[in-house]
């Protein structure tokens, strides 16, 4: 007789019960598919597959127009693209959304960033706050969190008028504002104020420091809090909505990815 978690609660029960004693769960030792994909996305580690992505395409967009990257260019400057590169890999904005009809980089710019302290500060926001959201909602619905939330960001800020801009830190305002309502939904006042005192650290943060895009912060905030609303009626495991919604959002990122590579070449 073994000891599993089970799959919806994650109580520690025996594999053999025919009923999860504290869900419900009907055969919880089973290994069906859908368990099994689970299992295979918590093993994964999503928000550390962000931070690989996002290290992966700026150091590319470093290397594809090196003879810049030693330019002094500032504190916010330190080993950053040139704005060429950061427009071949997919920033986004006004110039690149309503002028050049790139809709696609509301998607790509999540994974772009504009120097070596800019992706160090988003990477670690990843790395903490990650993991809070995939406990409480799924490795799935984190990555559906996170895009959405970065898409909404990009989205207000070229209503707004941001010319160009690029970065993580919309989706990343969507998976604090997530933790918060998870948080506020299960009546952990304390956690819910910690959050909120760092989402308004940050926002005033913004404010007061120069090229911080806050209209996408603003966004991504709004973005994941309503996102994380809506996934937040469907409890316990995840399932296939759940599924189809973060394969939905690779497929858009890949795609995204994939139509910015085209245009570049072809440009």
């Amino acid at each position: 007789m073994a000891a599993i978690l089970c799959p919806r609660c994650r109580k520690l029960i025996s594999s053999d019960e025919a009923v999860c004693p504290f869900c419900g769960l009907r055969r919880p030792g089973s290994r069906s598919f859908a368990r099994v994909l689970r299992g295979w996305a918590e093993a994964a580690d999503f928000s550390r597959w962000i931070v690989y992505v996002c290290a992966g395409v700026y150091v590319a967009a470093l290397l594809s127009d090196p003879q810049q990257v030693l330019v002094p260019g500032g504190f916010m400057g330190v080993l950053a693209p040139t704005q060429r590169a950061a427009v071949r890999f997919g920033a986004t904005g006004t110039f690149p959304v309503l002028r050049l009809g790139y809709w696609w980089t509301l998607v790509t710019a999540i994974y772009l960033h504009g120097g070596l302290l800019h992706i160090l500060f988003n990477m670690m926001w990843v790395r903490q706050l990650g993991p809070v959201v995939e406990r409480a909602f799924g490795p799935f619905r984190l990555f559906v969190i996170f895009t959405v939330a970065g898409v909404c960001g990009f989205l207000l800020s070229v209503r707004m008028g941001h010319g160009m801009t690029l970065g993580a830190s919309g989706a990343i305002f969507g998976l604090l504002a997530a933790a918060i309502e998870y948080f506020r939904r299960t009546g952990a006042q304390l956690w819910t104020r910690q959050f909120l005192q760092w989402a308004l650290i940050m926002f005033v943060f913004g404010l007061f420091f120069p090229g911080v895009d806050n209209w996408a912060h603003a966004g991504g905030f709004v973005g994941g809090y309503g996102t994380a609303l809506v996934l937040g009626r469907h409890r316990g495991a995840e399932g296939l909505w759940s599924y189809a919604a973060a394969g939905a959002c690779g497929m858009a990122t890949v795609g995204a990815f994939v139509l910015q590579a085209l245009q570049a070449l072809g440009g």
